[in-house]
């Protein structure tokens, strides 16, 4: 029996989807009734029956930072996809994403452990890698260094992801994957998927950085290849695509018929940028679209290899243009 966590986020609900056209029982974690309707729109988004598919799944009510209800919703499961987190470059989150994807990874891993789970797979980040030097390419291998430049988030993954090799250590077998950005169609209103909204409401600039890319349906299906497969303490990087963020958002401006921003921020504008949106956010509330560490990284350039998991799986990933056209057809047609 297979057990996931964080079904109602992108990936989760998009493994979700690709698991459901199996045999397989499958639980899958939910703190809320309301927040499967996430789950139930993605499965929309690729077949006119997804009623058929959601029967498939049975959802149990929980919390990863409850080790109780992991212990009893473990029970008789023999695979673990570990997809929940709180992906959030906010410092106001700090504290939140801190506990939930380290304390909660530690409870799952435990409970893999009492329960004698056969194997977990781990959605990390390439956030938890290192940072190549001179804007080398970055790998499974690019040593992690403590700093500064460091988010958060990235803090929170990387220590993650010292918990799932404690498990190794402890005897349970685990698979860890690193995706760059992920895109693919989930809630446009936050996350990855926002960026389509961004765009689509007339986005005026960009920045010079360069980031990976990939589509959420070869993160699903490779956390599966590498479950069902004899790999076990292994991780990999998913990539698509390195891609500049001009010409990103010029292909979503073209599958989205927009106009592309047209002028470019560099360094000084993103910081006083953010500092400003900061302000603002004080006085109406609302998260700023643009942070103290985003503003970092958005003139950086990153460039991620994803040659081992290729050589490994021989499996192909989806041009990110392609991605985007498909993704951009869902989007619109949500706007009516």
């Amino acid at each position: 029996m297979i057990f996931v966590t964080g079904g109602t986020g992108l990936v989760g609900s998009h493994l979700l989807y690709h698991l459901s056209q199996k045999e397989e029982k499958i639980l899958a974690l939910r703190r809320s009734v309301f927040s499967v309707k996430e789950t139930e729109k993605v499965f929309s988004y690729y077949t006119s029956e997804p009623e058929k598919y959601l029967s498939r799944i049975e959802w149990v009510e929980g919390d990863i930072l409850d080790f109780g209800s992991l212990l009893n919703a473990f029970e008789n499961v023999d695979k673990v996809y570990h997809a929940a987190a709180v992906v959030s470059f906010d410092q106001q989150d700090a504290d939140v994403v801190m506990e939930t994807n380290i304390t909660g990874t530690a409870n799952v891993v435990n409970a893999c452990l009492e329960k004698k789970i056969k194997k977990l797979a781990y959605v990390s980040s390439v956030a938890a890698l290192g940072r190549g030097r001179n804007n080398g390419v970055i790998t499974e291998k690019t040593e992690w260094k403590p700093g500064q430049k460091n988010t958060v988030y990235a803090l929170s993954k990387y220590e993650a992801e010292r918990e799932i090799w404690r498990g190794m250590a402890e005897g349970l077998k685990i698979v860890i994957v690193n995706p760059t950005i992920i895109l693919g169609p989930g809630n446009f209103d936050h996350g990855s998927s926002k960026m389509f909204q961004t765009v689509y409401n007339g986005l005026k600039v960009y920045t010079g950085g360069v980031n990976g890319y990939v589509d959420v349906n070869d993160v699903a299906k490779a956390l599966i290849l590498l479950m069902e497969s004899n790999i076990s303490g292994e991780q990999y990087v998913l990539n698509g695509e390195n891609i500049s963020y001009k010409k990103l958002f010029g292909m979503m401006a073209a599958a989205l018929k927009v106009d592309p921003p047209k002028y470019k921020a560099g360094k000084l504008l993103s910081e006083l940028s953010w500092r400003i949106l900061k302000i603002q956010s004080v006085f109406t509330g609302k998260r700023p679209l643009i942070t103290k560490e985003t503003a970092k990284t958005a003139n950086s350039v990153f460039q991620y290899s994803n040659e081992k998991f290729k050589q490994t799986t021989g499996m192909r990933f989806t041009p990110i243009r392609e991605t985007i056209q498909q993704t951009a057809q869902i989007f619109l047609k949500q706007q009516g």
